[in-house]
């Protein structure tokens, strides 16, 4: 049974930086399409960076240039690193697996495993 532990949320001002993780037990991350998503209260789940296939990666318009996807298959761990975060990235952050790694999900709804997820908070 894969298994997803996200941690690195807090609150920050904005323009600083966090970098959450997704620690992956039960699989391999090397052999996972992994995604983080994120949910703001009231509003619906939006998928924000995915990674897939061979560090293949792609980004949501709203983070792209400020956020970066990558794995450390070594130690199992999905990362985003977020850089000049604004208010409005304040939201629930979540990881997601799915078996099917060579291929691009870019869905919530095509992920099998998802985590509980880490708050982050972003005051101007």
């Amino acid at each position: 049974q894969v298994q997803l532990v996200e941690s690195g949320g807090g609150s920050v001002q904005a323009g600083e930086s966090l970098r959450l993780s997704c620690a992956v037990s039960g699989s391999t991350s090397s052999r996972l399409g992994m995604g983080w998503f994120r949910q703001a209260p009231g509003k619906e789940r939006e998928g924000i960076a995915y990674s897939y296939s061979f560090g293949l990666t792609r980004y949501g318009d709203s983070v792209k240039g400020r956020f970066v996807i990558f794995k450390d298959n070594a130690r199992n761990t999905l990362f985003l690193q977020m850089n000049n975060l604004k208010p409005e990235d304040t939201a629930m952050y979540y990881c997601a697996a799915d078996p099917r790694w060579g291929s691009l999900l870019v869905r919530a709804d095509e992920y099998k495993h998802w985590g509980q997820g880490t708050q982050v908070t972003v005051s101007s």
